[in-house]
């Protein structure tokens, strides 16, 4: 059984900086991590290996796949330390500028040499949050898909059981393999790396891919192969006008319906 979790290098969040001439992430200098969410679909997939192991003797392997600079690398070393047995390095100067839909091509196209049965994603990156990426793969390799599970209640040599996170509650869904996760917080805990895995980490040979070695239409790929495109980001614009209520309860609610009255907000 091959589980392939999709992974993503992503600027830490709390250092996110924008150029205000030209409405761009400034990246130099900013520290990266692996989207948080994709965390813990790498802690999932250890998960359903060991599970596949002790429940129907089967070996599994888990594979994590990335799509980025050479610094990303980092990122699949970093998982590799928890206990991930390969990783893959997509990285071309074909793919710069992909969207989510040409970023899901070639992660489809990738998976498909990888021979999958099992994809986890986490449900966004905090950089794009489009939640696009998982089912798109998934649509792509004509696969069924089970977004936001938050839980995994059993996992068979051809079928997958989850509890899908919903608005009012969870469902429970029943799948056949091959099929895509995208997972949530609510999930589990992410391990932390052994000191045997970190020294794993340090020699492992991280397999890097351009698009000819996953067979890629190069017209499907980056910037000419992107339906959308980013024109602008920026950062909101702090309002120096402000209006401080002070009194009692009573007196502030009172106090804050004459104002947004005034605002024309009820």
């Amino acid at each position: 059984m091959n589980i392939v979790v999709c992974i993503k290098q992503v600027p830490d969040s709390a250092d996110v900086r924008i150029n205000p001439e030209t409405g761009t992430l400034i990246r130099e200098g900013v520290p990266s991590i692996v989207n948080p969410y994709d965390m813990h679909a790498v802690e999932a997939g250890l998960w359903i290996r060991e599970k596949a192991a002790k429940e129907f003797a089967e070996t599994a392997k888990v594979i994590a796949l990335t799509m980025g600079p050479p610094q990303a690398e980092a990122a699949l070393r970093e998982v590799i330390s928890m206990g991930v047995d390969e990783a893959v390095l997509l990285s071309d100067k074909a793919f710069a500028g992909s969207d989510t839909w040409a970023t899901s091509y070639a992660l489809s196209r990738a998976i498909r040499k990888l021979q999958a049965d099992i994809i986890i994603c986490g449900k966004q990156a905090i950089d794009g949050d489009t939640a696009q990426v998982g089912p798109e793969v998934a649509e792509l390799l004509n696969i069924p898909h089970v977004a936001y599970v938050k839980k995994i209640d059993d996992i068979g040599s051809n079928s997958i059981r989850v509890e899908r996170l919903m608005e009012d509650g969870y469902d429970i869904v029943e799948s056949s393999l091959p099929v895509l996760l995208t997972v949530v917080r609510e999930l589990n805990e992410p391990r932390l790396p052994s000191l045997k895995g970190k020294m794993a980490a340090k020699k492992a040979v991280i397999k890097k891919w351009g698009h000819v070695d996953i067979a890629a239409d190069e017209h499907k790929l980056g910037l000419k192969g992107s339906p959308t495109q980013v024109k602008k980001i920026f950062a909101p614009e702090a309002k120096k006008d402000r209006t401080m209520l002070s009194g009692s309860a009573e007196a502030q609610v009172d106090a804050l319906i004459v104002e947004l009255r005034r605002l024309k907000c009820l």
